[in-house]
């Protein structure tokens, strides 16, 4: 892969002056036009030590307008970024609809030092490849231009590089460890650099190894580029994205209108079976946070059905300190304006701490589909996608448990107007809540479709029968206990 760098002649350096001015102009022109398209770009900068990475970014933004582009340099991850998937701190990255984000340096980087220190395992990098490739095509089937450059210098070069930056006083900062480190093992450092860059190449985004010898030749190189892929992505923007098969093993759910909603529960039965069931929750929540595993809880059912009075029961027995609870609502602007995932990868906890979803990433295929918020190319598109992002989590190793809360038209009418004449309940109903209502026929083939599609055997549905709420609430605590204890037995 990076053996074929040098395959484009240098031009003279008067080209190269006339061609860079005229790639500067084309990049500020198309900035406009990207903004008024509302398409983003994300463009990742990698490459040797002293390579000139800073400095191709810097010549790269110049002329471009700063209020619709932000630059970032990616550090090794701090504790508490190790504390979350892997992906996460880059998802947190993405820009919005219009702007540009460049990183300097990123996946790449990390990935390659932990295989260069033995810090990864083999099977864990075939992972992290897998979600690298997941994570770049999710973002251009979702109208991203993801561009990756590896600008590559040889060893003598570099050599001559990190003294002449040591030398100086002023420029010595510039050399960190790693560069020294690199350079004394750049052979070693080729091979991994080469293997990645070969695995993560693909038509879609492929690598663009950047000949870094000549400062002006290594601009014009990747002015060039992102200029033809912003010509490309103009072009291509309204184009449906083909829709991927899935791969994940899926569990055999029942149809909503096959499930027996007549399960109930004695008070005196729901009081001690309460009881005993939050101590157990509590006594594993625990040891789910020595063991430093993540727990996630997400809900979705019908309105009125008790997500809030079953959400409550479970937070009782927990350390308010180790939990949080996320009520989704519609997206904001600045949500909505990048991919749907996003504002769920942000709001992801820590090792050893508890994420409950009151209203889930499930949105795109129920609310959105429904109510025409997006195109039925991007709902179809989105079970593969929920699927990728449960994936993503399991392997991390967190608990996932999925909650569709159920019960019939009957009963919420029931509740929706107790609701409505009950002053200190008014607030919980809305004219929403009818509308939906009123749509109930088409929400059940909705959620049949979602439940069938994504109840995977790492993340599955667990439906609650949900006419009595009480049997509800015990049927959420056992299946989160057994969900915890599993997932702690496979931690020893």
């Amino acid at each position: 892969m990076i053996d074929n760098y040098n395959s484009i002649p240098k031009p003279e350096s008067d080209e190269i002056k006339q061609r860079l001015a005229v790639a500067h102009q084309r990049l500020s022109e198309q900035q406009l036009l990207m903004k008024d398209s509302k398409l983003p770009v994300f463009i990742l900068f990698e490459g040797w030590g002293a390579a000139g990475k800073g400095t191709v970014l810097g010549q790269v933004i110049k002329n471009l307008d700063p209020r619709f582009f932000s630059a970032v340099s990616m550090k090794d991850p701090t504790t508490e970024e190790l504390r979350k998937p892997f992906l996460a701190r880059y998802f947190a990255e993405i820009p919005e609809a219009g702007q540009f984000k460049f990183l300097d340096m990123g996946w790449m980087s990390e990935i390659t030092k932990d295989v260069l220190f033995d810090k990864i395992s083999k099977r864990d990098y075939k992972n992290r490849i897998g979600s690298i490739l997941r994570f770049e095509r999710s973002l251009t089937d979702n109208g991203y231009l993801v561009l990756k450059f590896f600008l590559h210098i040889s060893h003598k070069e570099q050599t001559k590089r990190l003294e002449t930056l040591a030398a100086d006083k002023d420029t010595a900062w510039q050399v960190n460890s790693f560069d020294t480190w690199e350079n004394e093992h750049y052979d070693e450092c080729y091979k991994v650099y080469d293997r990645f860059l070969e695995e993560t190449h693909t038509s879609t985004i492929p690598w663009n190894v950047i000949d870094a010898k000549s400062r002006k030749w290594a601009e014009l190189q990747v002015m060039e580029t992102i200029v033809a892929g912003i010509d490309i992505a103009l072009k291509n923007h309204t184009l449906t994205v083909p829709l991927i098969q899935n791969i994940f093993p899926l569990k055999r759910m029942p149809k909503l209108k096959d499930v027996d909603l007549k399960k109930t529960i004695s008070e005196e039965d729901y009081k001690t079976q309460l009881k005993e069931l939050q101590l157990k929750l509590r006594n594993l929540n625990n040891a789910c946070y020595r063991k430093h595993i993540p727990v996630i809880i997400a809900y979705e059912g019908w309105d009125a059905a008790g997500k809030g009075g079953n959400i409550k029961r479970i937070t009782a027995a927990l350390d308010p300190r180790g939990y949080i609870v996320h009520p989704i609502a519609s997206p904001k602007p600045f949500e909505k304006s990048r991919h749907h995932l996003w504002r769920f990868w942000t709001r992801l906890p820590k090792t050893g701490h508890i994420a409950i979803f009151d209203r889930t990433w499930y949105g795109r295929v129920m609310v959105e589909r429904l109510e025409g918020f997006c195109s039925e190319n991007d709902w179809q598109r989105a079970y593969n996608e929920l699927n990728e992002f449960e994936k993503e989590l399991s392997d991390w190793g967190a608990v996932i448990v999925k909650f569709w809360i159920h019960i019939d038209k009957e009963t919420q009418l029931a509740r929706f107007t107790d609701r409505q004449n009950t002053p200190e309940k008014q607030w919980k109903i809305t004219e929403e809540d009818w509308r939906n209502r009123e749509k109930w026929d088409l929400y059940e083939q909705a959620v049949d479709e979602m439940i069938a599609k994504t109840s995977t055997t790492y993340a599955p549905w667990h439906i609650l029968e949900s006419n009595d709420k009480q049997y509800a609430r015990i049927k959420a605590l056992k299946t989160i206990c057994v969900a915890m204890e599993k997932k702690l037995k496979e931690a020893k």
